[in-house]
């Protein structure tokens, strides 16, 4: 094998595969993983699977990287011999929170599988302060749910709290797609006296463009961020539409329906494109939303406000922790209206981009590289 890092990925798709690519890229190390499909079975199941198939020749590996998919008390259990490798654990998101339609739906194996794999890694990272606060503030309650656990005389979070960090998930947008109009994003002696002259929005351009770059599954909220462009179509407002992301299972009957009231003047794209069209389409929009009913750091939003949309968020979950507050919505109506106002002033969006407070370094790989390899070192 190549490479010091077994990286491990039971769920390889989405920003899961993205993050694996990187790292494997940029660090150095192999790849074992399954593919974005029956995830289900995958957290249930992905651990003898591995057991079987990662060689017992680990000449040179040090360290064992996974996400939080993999149940990895199974694995190492199963494989003795990876027990002394560094086993770092990265949670993309948390099953103790994840949201689902009824409470009798959650299936408890997976939550309960996370905490295992907590207890038995060497180093647990998490991609946002919420994400790790969720985790944490909920493992006692959540093994309280078992009556065979109910009287648990050890407090398991004392034990994992130590091995905890938080490190953003490394995002890479190509240079020329990213937004350098944001005074705190480099200095105005940094750019160009070409660049500086872009820095004045006009005042007249066309239709305000919205897009949402989200999973079209229940936890993204299709239903109310088709609720509200029912809404913006009720007022007569004038914008433009790009509805991007995948869809695993069925389309939403709500964004069916959508489709059907939008004509290929309003609805510009819908469905995934590939990555060069996706990066072109951010950068030509002017707003992105995220009616999410959880969210543990949000990838898409990060990406298009990196290419220069102006960022509308629940304020709440992870958003608050991201963007500033003037981005955030406490209620529908509020998102409601200040997309009316963007839709009546198109170029409002552009000018609340200018003005708005975010350090993309926080976020983009070019500048997290030292901390992920510290991490590995």
């Amino acid at each position: 094998m190549s490479g010091s890092v077994l990286f491990v990925e039971p769920y390889y798709g989405g920003s899961h595969k993205q993050m694996m690519d990187l790292l494997s890229r940029e660090i150095g190390g192999v790849v074992y993983s399954l593919p974005d499909t029956k995830w289900h079975w995958n957290i249930r199941t992905s651990s003898l699977h591995f057991s079987q198939i990662i060689p017992r020749d680990q000449i040179g590996l040090k360290i064992l990287f996974t996400s939080s998919v993999l149940n990895l008390c199974e694995l190492v259990g199963l494989r003795p011999d990876l027990l002394g490798l560094h086993k770092i654990l990265y949670f993309h998101e948390n099953q103790l929170v994840y949201p689902v339609r009824k409470q009798q739906d959650r299936d408890y194996q997976y939550g309960y599988n996370q905490i295992l794999s907590c207890l038995v890694a060497d180093k647990i990272v998490f991609n946002s302060h919420f994400n790790m606060r969720s985790f944490l503030s909920k493992i006692n309650s959540f093994l309280k749910i078992s009556p065979s656990l109910s009287s648990l005389p050890n407090d398991l979070t004392d034990l994992i709290q130590p091995k905890c960090t938080v490190l953003y998930y490394p995002i890479e947008v190509p240079d020329q797609y990213v937004y350098t109009g944001s005074h705190d994003e480099r200095s105005h002696d940094e750019r160009s006296h070409d660049e500086r002259s872009h820095d004045q929005v006009p005042l007249e351009r066309g239709p305000l463009h919205i897009v949402w770059p989200h999973r079209w599954e229940h936890d993204k909220g299709p239903e109310e961020f088709s609720e509200l462009i029912k809404k913006l179509l009720e007022a007569r407002l004038e914008f433009h539409l790009s509805i991007l992301g995948t869809h695993t299972q069925d389309i939403p009957v709500c964004l069916s329906e959508l489709f059907k009231l939008l004509g290929s003047d309003v609805l510009l794209h819908h469905g995934p494109v590939d990555k060069e069209e996706y990066w072109s389409i951010l950068k030509g929009a002017d707003v992105v939303i995220s009616t999410a009913k959880h969210e543990f750091y949000g990838v898409a939003m990060i990406e298009a406000t990196i290419c220069g949309c102006y960022p509308l968020c629940p304020n709440d979950l992870v958003y608050p922790e991201i963007f500033p507050e003037d981005c955030l919505y406490n209620t529908p109506q509020q998102l409601f209206k200040k997309v009316k106002n963007m839709c009546q002033r198109p170029y409002l969006a552009k000018h609340y981009r200018h003005k708005m407070s975010f350090n993309s370094s926080l976020y983009q790989w070019k500048y997290l590289k030292p901390l992920y390899s510290s991490l590995f070192s």
